[in-house]
């Protein structure tokens, strides 16, 4: 056997190894580096959309967005009702309807208090998206609130109000707002016109 031609062959195998290993290592990284910026650029988006969003309208669609982005999940068409409920129930999904009756008290309070646009939209995107899992059918407690830390976290990033929010629960906006700015008299339920179109917080 000629040992030297052996050698040789081996050597080349090596060399092709390497360089394809290379290849496919140069590859795969170029992928990973274009959904990193895909990644980044829909964050961006939806950061960007939910601090402009004008309406209840314009959350909600914000709402829906990110569950199909990130849970490939789209529901029906839904109503929005406000009522004034106890500050702890943020909003709820009457089980067999189209419907979410959201706490206006809750919003209103938050919305006095905060300056920030950001915040108000913020916690509407959360109670919304709490109940529009329950309407997809997941009817978990448990399994809804890790559903909207990960929508929130993997649509906004870890450090946005929203995924904060999440992470916290709505009611840490509660946290400075004195008891007595929570006792309003009781008024009519509301539906939000064109909830799926367009609505003012106002109706």
């Amino acid at each position: 056997m000629n040992w030297s031609l052996v050698t040789i062959y081996l050597f080349c195998r090596v060399i092709w190894s390497y360089e394809f290993k290379g290849r496919l290592f140069h590859r795969l990284w170029k992928k990973v580096h274009l959904l990193g910026e895909k990644e980044a650029d829909a964050v961006g988006k939806y950061q960007q959309r939910l601090e402009t969003a004008e309406n209840y309208a314009g959350v909600w669609q914000r709402v829906k967005d990110t569950v199909e982005s990130s849970l490939c999940k789209r529901g029906g068409g839904m109503m929005l009702f406000l009522d004034d409920l106890p500050l702890q129930l943020g909003a709820y999904h009457p089980l067999g309807t189209n419907n979410i009756v959201l706490n206006r008290s809750l919003v209103e309070v938050v919305e006095a208090q905060e300056k920030s646009k950001l915040v108000v939209n913020a916690l509407v995107y959360n109670l919304l998206l709490h109940e529009y899992l329950h309407a997809l059918g997941e009817l978990s407690e448990d399994a809804v609130k890790r559903l909207v830390v990960m929508v929130a976290r993997k649509s906004f990033g870890a450090e946005h109000t929203a995924t904060v929010i999440a992470h916290k629960s709505p009611w840490v906006l509660l946290r400075n707002i004195p008891v007595f700015a929570t006792n309003a008299p009781k008024r009519v339920i509301q539906i939000v016109k064109d909830f799926e179109k367009t609505g003012k917080y106002i109706v």
